[in-house]
């Protein structure tokens, strides 16, 4: 089995650790293909850096399945352009967010996502209701940028740790999920200092995309996610055109 692992942002250091957290968990029979978008924003922050990611993740997705891939995986906590990778997509395709929270469901009632960012907190709250996850999951962010997770120098650990306390204590969480890929390093930490259950949504989405490919499903091709209709793209994105990114 293949798995297409995508980091929708440029930063190929964050790839790096997303890869290691995939592997990791991944079974035996399973190879990992951890790549990084070729376009777009070094971090993705915001509702404006998540619509210029993905034409850069939809490259990727449409080049994996035509390498091989059996399921894609898009490592962004955003979800990050999910659904219209799902319409182009004949593979399954697995966001890091709803497999985290599918995830978490099973072994916890309530539960709090901590991310980096106060902009990117409104969206994640906005997927937990999507999802179906509201009424048991709360978000709160450390306030952190995406970035500052790789600096060694910066406070962006602490900060993190302040406030997974803060949603043990007052959110009174069962589980912490991790709401950032470039988090995925520090699952195992986090568990032994707290002793509660933290959830990486780049591992929970390894197996749950293993078992859509062990199952044989796919993404349904009717209605919603049906491929996109053949029509004129015009200017800079007439390599978008339904049908030309796939050949490609």
């Amino acid at each position: 089995m293949r798995i297409l692992v995508v980091n929708p942002n440029t930063t190929a250091s964050m790839t790096a650790t997303i890869a290691d957290s995939a592997t990791r968990v991944a079974n035996a029979g399973t190879e990992i293909l951890a790549v990084t978008s070729s376009m777009g924003p070094v971090s993705i922050e915001g509702y404006y850096d998540e619509v210029f990611a993905v034409p850069g993740l939809l490259i990727e997705i449409a080049k994996g399945e035509k390498a091989g891939a059996d399921a894609a995986i898009i490592a962004c906590f955003d979800d990050t352009g999910l659904d219209a990778a799902r319409a182009l997509a004949n593979i399954p395709v697995v966001g890091i967010c709803e497999a985290a929270l599918a995830t978490t469901a099973f072994i916890a009632q309530r539960f709090t996502i901590v991310t980096t960012m106060e902009r990117s907190r409104l969206p994640l709250e906005h997927l937990v209701h999507r999802y179906g996850m509201a009424g048991r999951c709360k978000v709160r962010a450390a306030d952190i940028p995406v970035l500052s997770l790789e600096d060694p120098n910066s406070n962006a650990r602490d900060r993190l740790r302040k406030e997974i306390s803060a949603a043990l204590s007052e959110d009174r969480a069962e589980a912490i999920v991790l709401g950032c890929a470039g988090m995925a390093d520090l699952t195992a930490e986090l568990r032994r200092e707290f002793g509660v259950p933290v959830i990486d949504g780049v591992a929970a989405a390894v197996k749950q995309a293993e078992a859509l490919v062990t199952l044989g499903l796919s993404t349904a091709k009717r209605g919603a996610y049906a491929s996109p209709v053949r029509k004129p793209y015009k200017g800079l994105l007439e390599d978008f055109e339904p049908g030309k990114l796939a050949a490609k």
